[in-house]
C-alpha cells in the first residue's frame, strides 16, 4: 500500500494556524468538512478526539497519524496538514509535531484501516529526512513528489 496513491493532492493542507492539540483537530475536520469529504464534522471531532484521550497518536520524529473509523467514510480518507511552528501533541519523545497525517476509514475495514496507518509509520521510520523535506517544500506539488519519491526508495 503506497500513500501517494491514497493521499490527493487536494488533501494536503500546508500550513495549519493552531497550535494546540484540540485547535488542530478541529481545523483538519474543518478542512474535510469544506473539501466536502465527511459530513458529520462533529461526530468525526469527538471521535478522533476520544482516539487522542486513549494516547496520543504522535509517534514522534514530528509526526502525528490521528485516526478514527466513521461508518459514513465508505472509502478511506487521507489527508496531511502541516505545522511549521510545531504542536504539542504530547508525543511520547516529548518534540513538538510538525507532520499530521489524518486517516479515517470505515469501520466495516479494519484491516484497511490498519494497512494505511502501518503504510505511513512504515513511511516516517524509513524516510531519514521526510520531516525536513517536507517543511522545506515549497508548495503541495513538491510535497506530494516527496511522498512519492521517499516510498520508490522504500522499495529499492
Amino acid at each position: 500500500m503506497k500513500i501517494h496513491n491514497l493521499l490527493m493532492q487536494d488533501m494536503v493542507m500546508p500550513e495549519l494556524e493552531f497550535q494546540d492539540s484540540e485547535g488542530v483537530l478541529r481545523e483538519m475536520v474543518s478542512f474535510l468538512k469544506s473539501k466536502d469529504k465527511i459530513a458529520k464534522g462533529k461526530e468525526l471531532y469527538e471521535k478522533l478526539s476520544q482516539r487522542e484521550k486513549l494516547g496520543s497518536t504522535a509517534i514522534g520524529g514530528g509526526v502525528a497519524i490521528p485516526h478514527c473509523k466513521l461508518k459514513e467514510a465508505k472509502n478511506p480518507v487521507v489527508m496531511l496538514a502541516i505545522s511549521k511552528k510545531g504542536v504539542d501533541f504530547h508525543s511520547l519523545d516529548g518534540k513538538p509535531s510538525h507532520i499530521f497525517f489524518l486517516v479515517v476509514s470505515s469501520p466495516d475495514n479494519p484491516s484497511l484501516n490498519l494497512q494505511i496507518l502501518a503504510a505511513i509509520a512504515h513511511l516516517v521510520r524509513k524516510s531519514n529526512d521526510l520531516l525536513k523535506k517536507i517543511l522545506e517544500a515549497e508548495n503541495i506539488s513538491a510535497i506530494m513528489d516527496i511522498i512519492r519519491e521517499e516510498e520508490e526508495k522504500l522499495d529499492e
